[in-house]
């Protein structure tokens, strides 16, 4: 009856992540840092876990002789966050 719920992204920071960026296709770390009210720290230790799950690439550069970071789901990702509200559609639906 209940459906598995991806750890990857069963957790607020990350599941925010991957909110933001379904909606924008890409983001600087700033924006995302900002949206997510998360500090630089902890945000950039949960974008390494998504990068490595094969959810986001990350693009480090330079723009305007600073360095910027620009976060990108992947096809991977949004498949990941389509069966993840789906499965949690499980958990809502009980008793329906």
């Amino acid at each position: 009856m209940f459906k598995d719920l991806d750890p990857i992204l069963h957790t607020p920071l990350r599941l925010a992540v991957v909110s933001l960026l379904i909606s924008v296709k890409e983001a600087e770390f700033t924006f995302i840092k900002e949206k997510t009210n998360s500090t630089a720290g902890n945000l950039s230790v949960q974008i390494n876990k998504l990068k490595d799950a094969g959810y986001i690439d990350v693009l480090k550069q330079f723009k305007d002789n600073y360095p910027q970071t620009v976060c990108k789901i992947t096809p991977v990702g949004i498949r990941a966050f389509e069966i993840y509200v789906q499965n949690l559609q499980t958990y809502l639906n009980t008793g329906n």
